[in-house]
C-alpha cells in the first residue's frame, strides 16, 4: 500500500517536472548570479549596443533570429513591455542570420527597441543553442534568470518581477 506522503511527494515531483518542461528558465545555469558576458550589437543604423553599458538598468536580452516562427511570435509581447516598461532596457541578440534576412524581418516586424546582430560576444557564452532565448540582468549585471522559448505575457511579466526595483 502506498501512504499519503509518498501520494503528496509524487505529485509534488510531477508538477515540478510539468512546469520545468513548460518553462525552460535554466537554460543557462553555470551564468545564473554570476555577471553578465560580454555582448554587443550593431543596429542597422551602425549604432552599437553595449550590455556592459547598460549597467544601472535592469537589461532583457532576446536572442532571435529573423527565420525563426516563435521569435516572430513573441515579438509584440517583447514590444508592448519595452513600452510599458522604459525603465528596463530590452536588447534584440540577432543570431545565425544574414544581413538581408535581418533588414527584410524589421521591414516585416519592426522591433522598437534596439536589435542587431552580434558584433561582441557570442550567443553560445549565454548557454543559447537557438531562439529565441530571452535573459533577465539586473541592475548590477548578474544575470538572474533565462528562458528558452516563446514568452507570453505572463511569463514575461513573472520574470521582469525578477529584475525591475
Amino acid at each position: 500500500m502506498i501512504s499519503a506522503g509518498a501520494i503528496v511527494l509524487g505529485t509534488a515531483l510531477m508538477v515540478s517536472l510539468a512546469w520545468g518542461l513548460q518553462h525552460a528558465a535554466m537554460t543557462s545555469p553555470h551564468l545564473l548570479g554570476h555577471a553578465a558576458p560580454d555582448l554587443a550589437i550593431q543596429q542597422l543604423d551602425g549604432r552599437q549596443v553595449g550590455i556592459h553599458d547598460l549597467r544601472g538598468k535592469p537589461v532583457i536580452v532576446n536572442f532571435w533570429a529573423s527565420w525563426c516562427g516563435p521569435c516572430a511570435q513573441e515579438l509584440p509581447i517583447l514590444t508592448d513591455a519595452a513600452a510599458a516598461h522604459p525603465g528596463i532596457a530590452f536588447v534584440g541578440a540577432d543570431m545565425q542570420d544574414t544581413t538581408p534576412g535581418v533588414k527584410s524581418f524589421e521591414q516585416q516586424h519592426p522591433h522598437t527597441y534596439p536589435v542587431g546582430p552580434i558584433i561582441l560576444g557570442r550567443y553560445q557564452d549565454y548557454g543559447v543553442v537557438g531562439p529565441p532565448v530571452t535573459v533577465f540582468i539586473d541592475v548590477n549585471g548578474v544575470v538572474v534568470a533565462s528562458f528558452a522559448g516563446p514568452l507570453d505575457a505572463s511569463t514575461l511579466d513573472r520574470y521582469m518581477r525578477l529584475i525591475a526595483a
